[in-house]
């Protein structure tokens, strides 16, 4: 079965297809729900939700662009409108701290490490760092889709980046100590 005739049978509430495109895309989608998920068992809420929500409005779904960018764009979508609502995200400072650059050398921290720190960060950290660093969204668009104000979003960005700077410094023990005169 070709993936149009499955979304075809999808829009007609076909649970075997539904059931075969869950199967087809929860892996890769569960990996999208993890980066924006708290934690294990939230990401998982969030893509048993999100897999609702596509079913629910696949017929929105139309064939041009990839069904890959569309599934994702919803999950991502379903998962910040959660977080739009929470105060949180409003905070901002404009004493924006200096751009924090991390640099990893090759093999010092593993891919599992990275993906555990930045789940720990806090949540208007985590989200604005993965928006605009891993999906590559800008500040503008970051500021859109959380309802926040660009400087927010740098704001956040950059305590992020300090943060997993810290983080990676001290499990790599790169960290340099203050000097005591």
């Amino acid at each position: 079965m070709s993936i149009e005739e499955l979304i075809n049978d999808c829009k007609k509430n076909d649970v075997k297809a539904q059931e075969q495109l869950y199967r087809l895309y929860a892996p890769k989608l569960f990996s999208v729900s993890l980066k924006y998920s708290r934690n294990y068992t939230e990401a998982q809420d969030n893509l048993q939700d999100g897999f609702l929500l596509i079913f629910k409005n696949i017929h929105q779904y139309s064939f041009k662009g990839s069904l890959d960018g569309w599934l994702k764009r919803v999950l991502t979508n379903h998962i910040l409108q959660q977080y739009r609502k929470e105060p949180f995200l409003n905070i901002v400072d404009e004493n924006l701290p200096e751009e924090v650059e991390i640099e990893i050398e090759n093999d010092t921290v593993s891919s599992e490490y990275l993906m555990k720190i930045i789940q720990e960060l806090p949540d208007r950290y985590r989200l604005v760092f993965n928006l605009y660093v891993l999906d590559g969204y800008s500040h503008q668009e970051i500021a859109s889709l959380l309802n926040i104000n660009i400087g927010t979003s740098k704001s956040n960005l950059s305590r992020a980046k300090m943060i997993l700077k810290e983080k990676i410094e001290l499990h790599t023990g790169t960290k340099k100590m203050p000097q005591v005169k």
